[in-house]
Order: C-alpha cells, then sequence, then structure tokens
C-alpha cells in the first residue's frame, strides 16, 4: 500500500501531546487517603508525636498548675500558667509532627515518587495542599493528646479557650510547618531533611517566644521574634489565655509565612522534577 492512499489528518485528528488538567489540578479523596494512610502507619511517628508534648506538659507545665497567669487567682476562675504552657506544648507538638510529616518527602525523592508524580497531570500546589492535610491530621492529634492531659491534671478552661486555642494551633501550625517541612525535604537529602527540620523548629520556638513570655528576652531579640513563622501563630494560640485584643498582624504573619513555604515548595517540587 502506497502512503498516498492513507487518510490524511485534518486538523481535528492531529495528535496531541498535551495532558488535559484534571478537575481541581488532580486534587481526590483518594490520593489524599493514601498519603492520611501513609502517616498514620508510622508507629514511631505516632508515638513521639502523642507522647513528647504530653511528657514536656507534665514535667514543665503541671507543677504550675496553681500559679495565676493574670491578676485573676486560679481559685477565682484565672487561668493558671500550666493552662499557658499546656497550650504552647501542643502547639510546639503540632509544629513539629507537620514539619516531620513535610520532611517525610524526601525519602519520597530517593525512592523517585515525586518524579512519577510529575508524569502526572497532578498539579504541584495540589501536591502541596494534599500532604498539609496530612500533617495537619498528625497535628491535630498532638494537640487532643496534650488538652486531654491538660484536662485530666485539673486544667479549667471556657469552651471558647479550649475551642479557640486548640483550633488555631492546630490549623495554623499545621499548615505553615508541613509547608516547612515540604520545602526542606525537597531542597535536602533524605537521611539530613528530618535532622535539620527539627533543629529549625526548636530554634524557631525559642526564637518566637513559644516557651517564654517575650518580655523577657532582650529588646533585639524581641524585635526579631515578630518577623519568625512562630510568633503569630503563638500569639493567635494563647491571646484567649492572656486576654489581649485580636493583632491583625498576627495573622498576617501567619499568612505571610505559609505563602512563602508554599511557593518555595511549589518552586523546589519542580525544580526537583524538572529532567521528567
Amino acid at each position: 500500500m502506497s502512503t498516498a492512499s492513507l487518510p490524511s489528518a485534518t486538523a481535528n485528528e492531529r495528535v496531541t501531546l498535551d495532558r488535559r488538567v484534571p478537575p481541581l489540578g488532580g486534587f481526590t479523596l483518594t490520593y489524599l487517603r493514601i498519603e492520611l494512610v501513609r502517616r498514620l502507619r508510622n508507629r514511631r511517628t505516632l508515638f513521639f508525636t502523642i507522647a513528647f508534648p504530653v511528657v514536656m506538659y507534665v514535667l514543665i507545665g503541671l507543677p504550675l498548675r496553681d500559679e495565676a497567669l493574670t491578676d485573676v487567682p486560679v481559685a477565682q476562675g484565672g487561668v493558671s500558667v500550666a493552662a499557658y504552657i499546656m497550650v504552647s506544648m501542643a502547639l510546639y507538638g503540632a509544629m513539629m509532627s507537620a514539619t516531620q510529616t513535610g520532611a517525610a518527602v524526601a525519602v519520597e525523592r530517593a525512592q523517585g515518587w515525586s518524579r512519577q508524580l510529575r508524569l502526572t497531570p497532578l498539579n504541584p500546589v495540589v501536591n502541596v495542599i494534599i500532604k498539609m492535610i496530612a500533617g495537619m491530621v498528625l497535628g491535630l492529634l498532638a494537640v487532643v493528646a496534650t488538652y486531654i492531659a491538660g484536662a485530666i491534671s485539673g486544667i479549667q478552661l471556657s469552651p471558647v479557650q479550649w475551642i479557640g486555642t486548640g483550633l488555631v494551633g492546630w490549623v495554623l501550625a499545621g499548615a505553615v510547618f508541613t509547608t516547612l517541612g515540604l520545602f526542606v525535604g525537597y531542597l535536602m537529602p533524605s537521611e539530613n531533611a528530618a535532622q535539620v527540620t527539627s533543629l529549625v523548629v526548636v530554634f524557631l520556638s525559642f526564637l518566637g517566644g513559644l516557651f517564654y513570655p517575650l518580655s523577657s528576652m532582650p529588646d533585639f531579640m524581641q524585635t526579631l521574634a515578630h518577623f519568625t513563622p512562630v510568633y503569630g501563630i503563638g500569639e493567635l494560640a494563647r491571646s484567649p489565655l492572656t486576654g489581649e485584643g485580636f493583632d491583625g498582624l498576627w495573622l498576617v504573619n501567619a499568612l505571610v509565612w505559609l505563602a512563602v513555604f508554599i511557593a518555595g515548595t511549589t518552586w523546589a517540587f519542580r525544580r526537583d522534577t524538572k529532567r521528567v
């Protein structure tokens, strides 16, 4: 058969190599479920996620459960220093578990999973969001476990204070620090990512005033603390306890860092797999 006898392709019949973009950029409940199952199967991570903030609260906060945080005595319905530490430890546990979840992507890179994802139409931002949700689930476990320990040990707060501090700490810490972990995980080798993210969280927690009031820090440290990703989240989470009014700059601080880490993770994800 000669090539002249073959039917010519019309404009509508041309083969295209462009991939169709799936709805929602490829976000599916199936992919989200896979990510959640993978994280929850790691028993060592679950243990430290739940146990570490609880132990820290018991060792540091529990002895101060009768010491008032404000001028109102604890016996008269005031907030105790132990409640302040409980919120801080829950927040720290959420941040640590979230960053470790994000940093686990370094192992995926070593296994070739990240490059495999680039063969699909999955939007990089959607990939970040799905992993962020998975990290937030682990962060929720840390918050709930610490709050249960606080309630059992006698911490008394109003429903608004329990829900407000826990919800703000969980949502913001989980979102911001999962993306931080992802950013580091896409930039560093798998054997270093977890250690680096742990050190970063500890450093930022001290610098951002998570473990002690900013008023006890030198002036230049107080100024520097305002620009850390821990500062805005910590102030928002503990404001229902301290009675401080809402400051919009706290929320701006958290959202700006979230945007920075999402942008950085998306860039690093594309850079890491650009040869695909």
